[in-house]
Formats: structure tokens, sequence, C-alpha cells
């Protein structure tokens, strides 16, 4: 580990580091924090700057390693030092510092993806982590967040995505008219997920239609799309209740529509299957 170890939470690096817990700090820097042994480990690539406590050090020393093959600076540091740079109630003893790292509207485009995930206003960072861990677990090729949405360096949203967050280019801040009208120039066809909607997700498998490139909007967790958003897409989309839940929540909703997606694109070669224990 380097030396010296960092002991005082008022030095410069702890309070530059805990300023980006506020989103126009790290709009202003283009940095935020990860945190946990996942995330630092997936972030490699974008880290300024790795901090671990000594046992954490002894724990992931392969992170380390790994930091310092890409030529990032490892500090070591005291508990009381992590924690003031984590967001979470138990810091797991490292955390990085890491670059923004979303990706051009336009380059997404261009790369003509088949499955895009859309969040339209979307302000819960929990769901916003989730959705995007669906969409790369599901094999999406982006995930566009509007300008109306969470911003995905949310500490909440950072966490929630378990690393998925590095995996798969996303955009940030783009008008929902522009993402439908992109993505449809590009060949996508674009549902809106509203449980109003005339079709449902049944029907769509059952028609063929869901092995087209797709563009699934997913709205607000209280009250879903408005009408305005809805009347961008090309069909509107429920998932079916078969049994007698009010609804789905947005996470869950949207795992499913992404799940359908990638069964009907990748038919009939079958998909991956994972075991988890």
């Amino acid at each position: 580990m380097a030396t010296p170890e960092l002991t005082s939470l008022r030095s410069p690096r702890v309070t530059a580091a805990r300023r980006l817990a506020k989103r126009s700090f790290r709009g202003k820097e283009r940095r935020f924090i990860v945190e946990g042994p996942q995330a630092v480990r997936e972030a490699i690539a974008h880290l300024v700057e790795v901090y671990a406590t000594p046992e954490a050090a002894e724990r992931h020393q392969e992170i380390l390693d790994a930091a310092r093959a890409a030529d990032i600076p490892v500090f070591s540091a005291t508990d009381d030092v992590v924690a003031e740079m984590s967001d979470t109630v138990t810091p797991q003893g490292i955390v990085g510092l890491c670059r923004f790292l979303d990706s051009p509207f336009e380059e997404i485009l261009a790369a003509r993806p088949r499955l895009v995930a859309v969040l339209a206003n979307v302000r819960d960072p929990g769901n916003a982590g989730t959705v995007l861990r669906c969409a790369d677990a599901a094999g999406a090729d982006a995930v566009v967040l509007t300008d109306a949405s969470v911003d995905p360096y949310n500490p909440k949203a950072v966490r929630a995505s378990v690393g998925s967050l590095f995996h798969l280019p996303v955009a940030v801040g783009v008008p929902v008219e522009r993402a439908v009208s992109g993505l449809r120039e590009a060949g996508a066809r674009v549902l809106a997920a509203d449980g109003a909607g005339e079709r449902d997700l049944d029907s769509e498998l059952d028609d063929g239609l869901l092995g087209a490139p797709t563009a699934w909007i997913f709205g607000n967790e209280a009250w879903g799309l408005p009408e305005a958003t809805r009347a961008l897409a090309d069909e509107v989309v429920r998932v079916p209740i078969h049994g007698r839940a009010e609804s789905l929540n947005l996470a869950t909703a949207a795992a499913v529509c992404l799940y359908a997606s990638a069964r009907a694109q990748r038919a009939p070669a079958g998909c991956r299957s994972v075991t988890s224990t």
C-alpha cells in the first residue's frame, strides 16, 4: 500500500470525494464514487484513484494489483476515512474515484442497436440501477436515460447496477422525443411499456413481432408514462397480469419485457442459462 496512510477526515482528497455525493459536483468534475470490491473491480478501466483500508487491501489484493498494473494510484486509508467517502451505512473498506463513462447518443445510434432500454422520467436511483442491471443481463446493446431521469452516477444507482454500469453503453440527458426519433431512424421498433396498453406482451410474442430491433420505453415508478410519451411510440404494450396482483414494479416489468425481446431475438438458437447457488 502507498504511504503515508490517509487518516484525516479534513484531507483535501477526502473532502473532494465526499462532495461527489451531490449531483452538481459530480457533473462539474465528471467523476463519481464506486464502493465495494465488486464495483471497484468492474470499474478498473475508468478509475482515477483507489482507497482501501489495510484489512480490505489484504482481502482484495488482486483488485489493488490490477489497479496498480493499470497505473492507477492506490492509497491506504483508515476505516473512518473510507467511511467518510462512502454512502453506505456499512462500508466494505474499499472505494474508487471513477471518471464518467456515458456514451454520446449518436454513437449508440451509429452501432444500430437491436435492444435498448429507455428510462423516461425515472426518478428513483435504485430502480434506475436495477433496470440497467436487467438490461445488461438480457444482453441489451444500450440504456438511454432521458433528460428528466435520475443521474446514473447517483451512489444508489451505481450500487443497484452491481457493476452493469460498466458493461454497456449508457446515454444520459437525451430528450425523450430525440430518443424515440433517433432509435426509430436507427431501425428500432419503439414500444412503450404501460399497463394501459392495447397490446400485451403475449400477443407481441405470439405474433412474432419482438424478434426485430426494439427499444423499450419505461416510465416513472409512480405514474408510468404520460400520454404524450405513449403517443411517440409505435405501440403501447402491457405486461399481462394472470394472477391477482394489481401491477408490477418498474424493475420487474422491465426485466420481463427485455427478456421477452432477448428470447425472441435469439430464437431458435436458445439462450444462456445461469444458475445461482
